[in-house]
């Protein structure tokens, strides 16, 4: 790794200030450390030698409390800084991952999904000892190692040999340690993310383990991933409390060298105690950033192993690209034209020929698996066709691929909701506006206004709030709890009335729905056409599709032995995306499958 590697001042730009006010404060702090040690000479060895009394060298007394307060103050503006510019450039990093995940598809994210959120989470919160003491610690030495040499060099040319000739053991031992620091922390962080897909996979399927009868089963396997997960650590550790005690002796063991020499020169008359002190007392100063360096490397690997693993990421081309800006929705018409993707062994869906209009309702239909939401995530631009295109031709004709559209434009003008709505923490009212940009629009003074209520009661959720003791003001926690499934989905459903957006996709919309409120849904549906909305939804009940201006069948081939062959060699990970590891406890269950 490099010990200041430019991707990360690329991604994390807010640190690139910090570095700077490091390195200033650090030459700053360079020139404390040399006043302070010729201070503290002028006012010992005064004393020492006899030649004069305290009131003589009261005077260095006090400016040496003025330096000594300096460098207290300036050392904590640094890491009061330091700490605060972390965090920022660990949220500007993390929000770039996360970012640069959803432009990269559900494909993929249903790959790498879970050792992304470990990533994001744990893993660049590992970053804040490279930003906090590794980094500064990288500048002081630097700055004031030089700096500091310089200054004994003038005062006493053989102690600065002297340093100058063992500074360089402790970057050698740095190097051979830390690389075998570094692969530890790789190692680790693998573990971690390995872990964290099996610790949820099994979290995920306890509801099912459970009506198996096989809910204790999962025990040993918990018990071998804490095992597992404690020993990882505890090998890093040992490691990095290792190198620490080497750098530590080989420092103390070359200041004592130094010390030594200027000790034998003082007693034989060769050096005088004024000069003798200020090259002792300047030793350890050499060797500090440096030794420090080594020592807060070790501490910041983990993190420095978890930021190449965003790097990776943020490297990765999107499943989309393009930067031509959206034309106006209102007033454009979607061609899909041919349109074939490649999933699980068979193209699903396959040769999908459809036009969209403006203001209409189009429902998709057809069996599970055939592939009606990988259709609309075509539509939404989360997956590129694998074969044919999706045009879009505006009120002057002019036509253009949406694989040259930019997807933040794109996604401007469209909303999705899925089967499973995104709730985020929150109160009822905020949850909604999150399809509105401005809450005091939708809650006036805190109560809802004219648009929430009509919406509310079309959708069937007027009397889902009536019930809740706190009303709009009612905390959901995260993925919705406290709201049923089928209240999510009513829920949700007002969201999509609210939204601004032209082209909104609905993914079975009348889910998790009893039969009686399949009627309210519809009224959703033809309120976002009457209101000039475009909408596409994909429908298995009959009283939805019959809304619809078009119902398009959506089926699919299987695989020629060609294709399977082709596809398998082409893009292994896609094809092999539902492998998965089976835990041993899993074992007897296979049968039942």
């Amino acid at each position: 790794m490099k010990p200041l590697d430019p991707k990360l001042l690329k991604y994390a730009r807010s640190a690139r200030l910090s570095i700077a006010i490091t390195a200033i404060t650090g030459i700053m702090q360079a020139g404390l450390v040399i006043a302070q040690c010729f201070l503290i000479s002028a006012l010992i060895s005064p004393v020492i030698s006899l030649r004069q009394t305290w009131g003589q060298v009261a005077y260095f007394a006090f400016w040496l409390a003025i330096v000594s307060l300096a460098r207290v103050g300036l050392t904590y503006f640094r890491a009061n800084h330091q700490h605060k510019s972390a965090k920022k450039a660990i949220r500007e990093l993390r929000a770039q991952v996360l970012a640069h995940c959803l432009k990269l598809g559900p494909r993929w994210l249903a790959r790498k999904g879970t050792d992304t959120v470990t990533l994001a989470t744990r893993g660049l919160e590992k970053l804040g000892p490279y930003f906090v003491d590794y980094i500064p610690q990288l500048i002081l030495a630097v700055t004031v190692t030089p700096l500091v040499l310089v200054v004994m060099a003038v005062m006493d040319f053989w102690s600065a040999l002297v340093a100058i000739i063992t500074i360089p053991l402790i970057p050698i031992f740095m190097v051979i340690i830390g690389k075998m620091t570094q692969s530890a922390s790789d190692r680790r962080l693998a573990t971690m993310q390995h872990l964290g897909r099996q610790l949820l996979d099994l979290i995920a399927g306890l509801a099912t383990l459970k009506s198996l009868g096989r809910h204790r089963g999962p025990e040993k396997q918990i018990s071998s991933i804490g095992k597992t997960y404690t020993q990882t650590t505890m090998a890093t550790l040992r490691i990095a409390f290792l190198s620490g005690a080497v750098l530590e002796f080989i420092s103390i063991l070359s200041v004592a060298i130094v010390a030594v020499t200027v000790g034998l020169r003082m007693v034989s008359g060769g050096l005088d105690l004024y000069t003798g002190l200020i090259a002792i007392m300047l030793a350890p100063e050499v060797y500090t950033p440096v030794r420090q360096v080594g020592k807060f490397f070790h501490a910041s690997a983990d993190g420095v192993a978890a930021s190449q693993s965003a790097f990776e990421i943020l490297e990765t081309s999107p499943a989309t690209g393009g930067d031509q800006p959206a034309p106006d929705l209102t007033d454009t018409t979607i061609t899909l034209s041919a349109v074939t993707m490649a999933s699980r062994g068979a193209w699903a869906p396959n040769n999908v020929n459809l036009t969209i209009k403006p203001a209409t309702i189009t429902a998709l239909v057809g069996k599970s698996g055939e592939g009606k939401t990988t259709t609309v995530m075509a539509l939404l631009k989360q997956l590129a066709c694998d074969r044919g295109e999706i045009t879009l031709c505006d009120s002057t004709g002019n036509t253009i691929s949406i694989d040259d559209i930019s997807p933040d434009s794109w996604w401007q003008q469209t909303s999705w909701l899925p089967q499973m709505p995104i709730l985020l923490p929150g109160t009822l009212a905020q949850n909604i506006a999150e399809s509105h940009p401005h809450l005091q629009e939708l809650f006036p003074q805190g109560l809802p206004g004219k648009e929430v209520r009509q919406a509310s009661r079309l959708a069937g959720f007027e009397e889902v709030v009536a019930k809740l003791p706190e009303g709009w003001n009612t905390f959901l926690r995260a993925g919705g709890e406290g709201l049923s499934v089928g209240q999510r989905q009513r829920l949700a459903l007002v969201r999509a009335l609210l939204s601004t957006k032209q082209l909104i996709v609905l993914d079975e919309p009348s889910a998790h729905l009893d039969a009686h409120l399949v009627a309210q849904v519809a009224q959703v549906v033809q309120h976002l056409k009457d209101s000039g909305k475009t909408v596409v939804l994909i429908a298995h009940r009959q009283e939805l599709a019959q809304l619809a201006d078009q119902v398009v069948r959506i089926s699919s081939v299987p695989f020629t032995a060609e294709e399977a062959e082709r596809y398998h060699d082409t893009q292994p990970q896609a094809a092999r995306a539902s492998e998965a590891e089976i835990p041993e406890f899993l074992g007897s269950t296979r049968g039942l499958q």
